[in-house]
């Protein structure tokens, strides 16, 4: 089939690899433009860009596809399908219509549950133990458009957004490409999501990534793993140069209690409002990931401190 594909970071190189590979003709590749990256803040293309480049397939950066023009263009490509994955711009009815059999959007979660822009990120933090990745036919709608394959997906208890982010990753370009192979069959049927157990996974604010020691252990542990690697969730603290800002990559609950946000042992264990944490991969400011027993050897955090 001739294919569109839309999509921007990491997670949806996979899909537009194995589309590629089943030998779809993707007659071109629309993305993010390239943002200054770095620290000499050079312009740096998309995961996506970049596929495509290596591919030789025509590349789109439009700012929006709500103007005449970009829609023309998009029109022009006489896609059968066009397939979305991570693309970040909002498609518009007349790009939706377009193609001959429609719009295809890979989505990270079970819809109706999570619908939005952090999915990954959001059912971690809320404690979901189930997740998956769907194929659902798009409409102008917020991830509310019909539902044709599924593929379930556990959360275990100390998965991270980015564990869960490459298993979805993985699993998406599958289901996808099973999804495509129907559709050309003619064989692709949909169904109506759910009306109800509607949620909204919200974009992450950066504010909400500071770790609040008065909440309840879990609640603590699922935000350190909901956010890591990015953006983060972290406390403050002296560590013999002034208070600074650590992130939480990785924490696993430990036994123990305190006032919240106290350190009760030498080896990492904060106290929360309940319970407590213990802090298994930490990352200081402007410094590599480390592990727990690494950065204790770099700074003094001795029981009785208290986090901020």
């Amino acid at each position: 089939m001739r294919v569109v594909f839309m999509g921007t970071p990491d997670f949806a190189v996979p899909t537009v690899s194995e589309i590629i590979g089943q030998g779809h003709d993707v007659v071109a590749v629309y993305t993010r433009a390239p943002k200054p990256a770095g620290r000499g803040m050079e312009a740096t293309r998309t995961p996506v860009h970049g596929l495509a480049d290596r591919f030789g397939i025509p590349v789109f950066t439009p700012r929006t596809l709500r103007d005449p023009a970009a829609q023309a263009d998009f029109s022009s490509l006489g896609a059968d399908v066009a397939v979305v994955v991570a693309y970040g711009l909002i498609l518009p009815l007349a790009v939706l219509e377009a193609p001959a059999l429609g719009c295809l959007n890979l989505h990270g979660s079970l819809l109706p549950r999570w619908r939005g822009a952090a999915p990954i990120q959001r059912a971690i933090m809320a404690g979901d133990t189930e997740t998956g990745v769907m194929v659902m036919k798009m409409d102008e709608g917020l991830d509310t458009g019909p539902v044709a394959m599924v593929e379930k997906i556990a959360i275990a208890p100390d998965m991270t957004a980015q564990d869960l982010h490459d298993r979805m990753s993985g699993l998406g370009a599958d289901l996808m490409v099973r999804a495509l192979a129907a559709l050309d069959r003619g064989s692709l049927n949909f169904v109506a999501q759910a009306t109800d157990g509607v949620t909204y996974a919200a974009k992450i604010d950066k504010a909400e990534a500071r770790i609040d020691w008065s909440s309840p252990s879990d609640e603590v542990h699922n935000k350190v793993r909901g956010l890591s690697p990015f953006p983060g969730a972290w406390f403050e603290a002296d560590l013999g140069k002034g208070r600074e800002r650590v992130k939480v990559l990785r924490s696993a609950r430990a036994e123990g209690s305190g006032a919240p946000g106290e350190v009760i042992d030498d080896q990492l264990a904060i106290a929360c409002g309940t319970g407590a944490i213990r802090l298994l991969e930490v990352q200081r400011a402007g410094a590599k990931a480390m592990r727990a027993g690494d950065f204790l050897r770099g700074a003094r955090l001795d029981a009785g401190i208290r986090l901020g």
